[in-house]
């Protein structure tokens, strides 16, 4: 299509370079006239020809009657075999010159050239169809190469794909097909771990309820003993209860990630999320404290899974920290990235170990050891950074989740 648009413009660009040459000289031989009529003698004959130095002999007319236009003006005459270009010229308010000049070799030169115009397009649409055919096969390998290196693929056999041997123009395809990979990798491995993990912690207290229960049956015993065994199991069930809600919550978490992302101010947000939070500290004679900057930042971003990542933070803050101890819960902007933290006064963490592996509990303190795991997973689902270290001070932890906002706004 470009080639026949552009095929159009040159050759109507021609046509009217030609016919414009003419009549600037019908122009000029007309000019010639009106400055000295007594070099013709028109008298003598209906017409009489005026030649110009550099044109061939053009046929002129005087006629008697008003000229009704105000400038010069020409017109194209086919008359079949032949073809003439007409200039109307002004002498005076009554009579006008009538000069006709034969271009009947120019329509010819411009027949030739578009005969030579269809000519090369005809060439150049084959040769561009043929380019095409070849070097879509050409762009097509890799691509079937890759697909079929993807159809292979399985989850027992996670290979990622060798980008040396694929074309510049898809090393970068084939790195992001790499990256998915490795996540889908890790969430596999996270996965099995939490599977595994979910049956060992459920079924270690499920082993002791029907020991107690055994021993307790093996012969009559005191109400009293039937009592504490009767709590013990209830405690190992609320412990049971509260993994199968953390394991839920996996669940919820998942689905949030498919939550379609809306602008929020996440000052705000934060500032909402804080004031619950301060309520739940104050139950535990704790306290929680904002500093939060700037004063206002929209984004777009999935709200469930935020609500994940930071109160994941402050229920471990509230959790570690002594009683009248001060949880704060900062935030800042720092070029294209949005950075919260929850500073808290606890007994810190040892940063030797992997804080989010499943079912992993740190600490003297009870719980499922899947919050940090869940933590980790929103924080990827919402494209951020997640970190956990000590005080430089030492005097408690900093949890910290770093949002890009360049890509988020």
């Amino acid at each position: 299509m470009l080639i026949v648009v552009i095929s159009v413009m040159l050759y109507y660009y021609i046509r009217i370079t030609i016919y414009e040459i003419v009549v600037q000289r019908l122009t000029e031989e007309a000019s010639m006239y009106v400055q000295n009529p007594n070099k013709f003698n028109p008298k003598k004959l209906n017409n009489f020809i005026i030649t110009s130095s550099n044109s061939k002999q053009s046929v002129a007319y005087i006629i008697s009657r008003p000229f009704m236009h105000k400038k010069p003006y020409f017109v194209y005459v086919d008359e079949g075999k032949e073809t003439f270009i007409q200039l109307f010229y002004p002498i005076d308010s009554k009579t006008h010159l009538k000069l006709v000049k034969n271009t009947t070799m120019q329509s010819d030169i411009l027949k030739q050239v578009l005969t030579d115009i269809l000519l090369v397009n005809a060439t150049a649409i084959a040769l561009v169809l043929f380019y095409a055919l070849f070097l879509s096969r050409l762009l097509l390998l890799p691509i079937k190469t890759l697909s079929y290196k993807l159809s292979s693929i399985n989850e027992q056999f996670l290979q990622e794909i060798d980008t040396k041997n694929l074309p510049t123009e898809f090393k970068g395809l084939g790195d992001s097909i790499n990256s998915l990979i490795g996540r889908i990798s890790t969430f596999l491995l996270y996965q099995k771990e939490l599977f595994v993990g979910t049956a060992h912690e459920l079924k270690t207290p499920l082993a002791v309820m029907k020991t107690k229960n055994e021993v307790t049956l093996l012969k009559e015993r005191e109400s009293k003993r039937y009592i504490e065994t009767l709590q013990a199991n209830n405690e190992s069930i609320n412990s049971m209860n509260k993994m199968i809600s953390s394991i839920l919550e996996i669940g919820r978490q998942e689905g949030a990630q498919f939550e379609e992302p809306t602008n929020l101010d996440i000052i705000g947000f934060l500032e909402k999320l804080g004031k619950n939070f301060s309520i739940l500290a104050h139950q535990e004679d704790k306290n929680v404290v904002l500093d939060l900057h700037p004063n206002i930042l929209n984004i777009k971003i999935q709200s469930t899974l935020l609500t994940h990542v930071i109160q994941n933070f402050v229920q471990n803050a509230i959790k570690f920290s002594p009683p009248k101890g001060v949880i704060k819960i900062c935030s800042r902007l720092e070029k294209d990235s949005f950075i919260i933290e929850v500073i808290d006064e606890g007994c810190g963490i040892d940063e030797s170990k992997d804080l989010f592996a499943p079912f992993k509990r740190y600490g003297n303190k009870s719980g499922s050891g899947l919050g940090l795991f869940l933590a980790k997973g929103a924080t990827q689902a919402l494209g951020g950074e997640l970190s956990i270290k000590n005080r430089s001070d030492a005097r408690g932890t900093i949890a910290s989740l770093k949002l890009n906002v360049k890509s988020k706004g």
